[in-house]
């Protein structure tokens, strides 16, 4: 082989070598249903997306994936789903189901590519089907005595008294509501009654339970901090509690349960239950729900960026658990924090899109301490004008506090334990536990 031959060869390889460096490389597997996205939607998606739940179709196989992936790459490019509303890095909460950047590419991706289905045999283990009750079958269930319909055309708030029937005072992980009419149930708040008020309005007016507008009738103070067993809105997933905390029911209190109906348009027959759950371990921090309020602002009319602002300071050392921010329909923004004792700012929650059809508790992944002296601090924007589609009023007019569809809320709830109940070293035990 002559030189000339041998140099025109490496030449020729040479050229290869660089061709094949300039070729992109090898494209990555694409997503398929049964090895990515169907474990993306077993996670994120599935909580409301499945038989018999609140989403208005369910996730539960890749041919229903499929007939509605349209809708899917529409909701998650304009961000509308998953439904998790805190801001990310304000607070850190339990059970996020907020899509990651990189989970909402691939499945956005997938549909894009034409939804392949891929090996069936990547497909995770089906879930564990707790039928209509998320946290699974309720220790007792308490449901309304009688089928209520609520009158056709306005607010309806009406009370039901639910009788308990326990040997002594017990402790609960979890409260969650079934709603019977979920199309027409606004909102329910639960309180316990020790004192027979209820029993002496139950069915004065010829129907189930009784009316309600304003409150049940329980007197809420600091001297009563337990009156308050939570409650449930449209969009809210029932979280147990830590172990060796606990919501207490006082031995002979009757439940009153309060639903706010709103049947404009339509009605519906409502039997509405509740589902308790003991604390299978023992308690020694009793969970208190204290309310963050302002009931005294007027929103004026064609303001589209209203701020009302509700303080209050602690009286004893806590830690709260959970946080259940509350406005109506004009609510545009809420944020909570903690001002510390040395001005520091703890961030508590910042939902920067309300949405009164997505609201709910969201429990902390580490509790916040909330010190003696420092001041937990919320602040509510509202757009009380024309360029808010959901405003309820028309014409446009001045809002202020009230419980009605067409009356506004600053309201956070917190959900706390005090520390002098770890001090003391006390313990709470359920009956039924050794």
């Amino acid at each position: 082989m002559t030189v000339r031959r041998t140099l025109g060869i490496l030449a020729l390889a040479a050229v290869g070598s660089v061709l094949a460096l300039a070729q992109d490389p090898p494209a990555p597997p694409q997503p398929t249903y049964s090895k990515e996205i169907s474990r993306i939607f077993a996670a994120k998606c599935q909580i409301c997306h499945r038989d018999g739940d609140i989403a208005p179709f369910a996730l539960n196989g890749y041919d229903s994936a499929v007939t509605w992936s349209d809708d899917i790459a529409r909701v998650l490019t304009d961000k509308s789903m998953p439904p998790w509303k805190p801001v990310a890095g304000y607070g850190e909460f339990r059970d996020s189901f907020q899509l990651t950047d990189d989970e909402r590419a691939l499945i956005l991706t997938w549909i894009s590519n034409g939804t392949p289905q891929g090996d069936p045999n990547d497909l995770p283990d089906a879930p564990v089907v707790s039928g209509a009750w998320p946290l699974g079958a309720p220790d007792v269930t308490l449901q309304m005595s009688q089928v209520y319909t609520p009158p056709r055309g306005a607010d309806v708030y009406r009370c039901f008294v639910l009788p308990t029937n326990f040997s002594g005072n017990v402790y609960l992980s979890a409260i969650d509501v079934l709603p019977g009419a979920r199309n027409i149930v606004h909102h329910v708040l639960l309180y316990q009654d020790t004192a027979g008020v209820g029993d002496k309005l139950d069915g004065l007016d010829g129907q189930p339970g009784y009316s309600c507008f304003g409150g049940p009738g329980i007197a809420l103070s600091l001297n009563n901090l337990n009156a308050s067993l939570g409650g449930w809105a449209p969009g809210q997933r029932t979280k147990t509690l830590p172990d060796g905390v606990g919501i207490e029911l006082l031995q002979g209190a009757k439940i009153i349960m309060q639903i706010h109906y709103y049947p404009v348009g339509r009605t519906g027959d409502d039997q509405t239950q509740i589902g308790l759950y003991f604390a299978k371990k023992d308690v020694h921090q009793r969970l208190f729900m204290i309310p963050v309020l302002n009931q005294t602002f007027k929103i004026p009319a064609d303001n589209d960026s209203y701020n009302v602002t509700a303080t209050l300071v602690p009286f004893l050392d806590a830690h709260a658990i959970w946080i259940y921010p509350h406005m109506h329909l004009l609510g545009r923004q809420i944020k909570a924090d903690l001002i510390n004792l040395d001005k520091s700012v703890t961030p508590l929650i910042y939902e920067d899109s309300w949405n009164f059809n997505w609201q709910g508790s969201y429990t902390y992944k580490d509790s916040i301490p909330v010190p003696t002296g420092s001041t937990v601090r919320v602040k509510c924007t509202y757009n009380n004008s024309d360029s808010n589609p959901k405003n309820p009023n028309n014409p446009i007019v001045p809002v202020t506090w009230g419980e009605r569809t067409t009356d506004e809320m600053c309201l956070a709830f917190a959900g706390v334990t005090l520390d002098i109940e770890l001090l003391l070293g006390v313990t709470y035990k359920n009956p039924q536990n050794p």
